[in-house]
């Protein structure tokens, strides 16, 4: 029996977000925003924090600062209900922080990325792939530490029996240096968005940034925004499911980590992967109900209860 169903590996920070702002910033000159929230943030916590809402076993593992942000972040993961044995506190780095400044459907990040730069599989304790069913992945290029060992951490998950997800996310620097070829046969689950494979794979469009992918996925699913998302199965037909559309969005901060939760958790919890998609889906658009990306989801109940009364799913 494992511990855990899934262990969440990867960045830490803070968000500190900003909502109905006045305009793009400009230099030399001064705009208000009219809402601000300081909240846990960082894709992978995001995911690890809605995941456990769901009423998956989650733990995390993950380097932070010993300062005031990093109690914050340790604090909020276990108000959420994830596990923080795993978590590595040090001095030597101050813990990560990203301002986000929210337009609409999309926002702007500025990112200092602290401690999270430096984690890598040495700093990693043994049991983390020893403990657990599934480990999700995400923001590989916030990780230059996780990024250089991740072909010697997918093989460990491997060795164990461990189901692995990999959301690889935007590359800051825009050089999309990851070696998909070699990576993909390793991963389990894919979750790009259409943009990041574009740019990933090189390719012009959706469609052939899929085919460049399809040699080497085992299973990968693409998230289209408004447009839905596409479950790719290898020796299955691709299947595309239609976004629940919310007319009244309050972000879109962390829709895509939410829909990786419902996703994963469904996936950990042995559901076909068509009903794991429908459910992402779903936990994708409830987490436009709330500001920031874990806000909307305090129980799987009521995530549930906004899926059905909201947004008319009948999963």
């Amino acid at each position: 029996m494992k511990t855990f169903d899934i262990i969440a590996l990867g960045e830490l920070n803070v968000d500190l977000i900003l909502n109905q702002i006045e305009g793009f910033p400009e230099v030399g000159k001064e705009k208000f925003a009219k809402q601000m929230t300081l909240t846990l943030g960082s894709s992978t916590a995001i995911f690890a924090a809605n995941a456990a809402a769901l009423g998956a076993k989650v733990a995390f593992c993950g380097m932070i600062g010993n300062d005031s942000f990093g109690d914050l972040v340790e604090t909020s993961l276990r108000a959420k209900g994830v596990d923080t044995r795993f978590l590595i506190r040090q001095d030597k780095h101050a813990t990560g922080a990203t301002i986000c400044m929210s337009y609409d459907e999309d926002r702007a990040n500025l990112t200092y990325q602290g401690a999270m730069d430096f984690m890598s599989l040495a700093d990693i304790n043994p049991e983390v792939f020893e403990q657990t069913k599934h480990i999700h992945i995400s923001s590989i290029y916030m990780q230059s530490g996780v990024k250089r060992d991740l072909l010697k951490i997918l093989e460990l998950c491997k060795q164990h029996g461990v189901t692995v997800s990999l959301d690889s996310q935007w590359d800051p620097a825009e050089k999309w240096d990851l070696d998909y070829k070699a990576i993909l046969p390793l991963v389990t689950v894919f979750m790009p968005n259409e943009t990041e494979l574009k740019f990933l794979t090189r390719k012009e469009t959706l469609e052939e940034a899929i085919e460049a992918i399809r040699p080497y996925t085992n299973a990968a699913v693409i998230k289209c925004g408004s447009k839905g998302s596409i479950l790719m199965r290898k020796g299955q037909p691709d299947r595309q499911q239609e976004a629940l559309l919310n007319k009244n969005v309050v972000d879109c901060i962390g829709a895509g980590d939410s829909f990786n939760s419902g996703f994963l958790t469904r996936f950990a919890a042995g559901d076909a992967l068509d009903k794991c998609q429908e459910y992402g889906n779903m936990t994708g658009a409830v987490n436009t109900t709330a500001a920031g990306g874990t806000t909307a989801f305090t129980c799987r109940e009521d995530v549930e209860r906004i899926g059905r009364e909201q947004f008319g799913w009948n999963g």
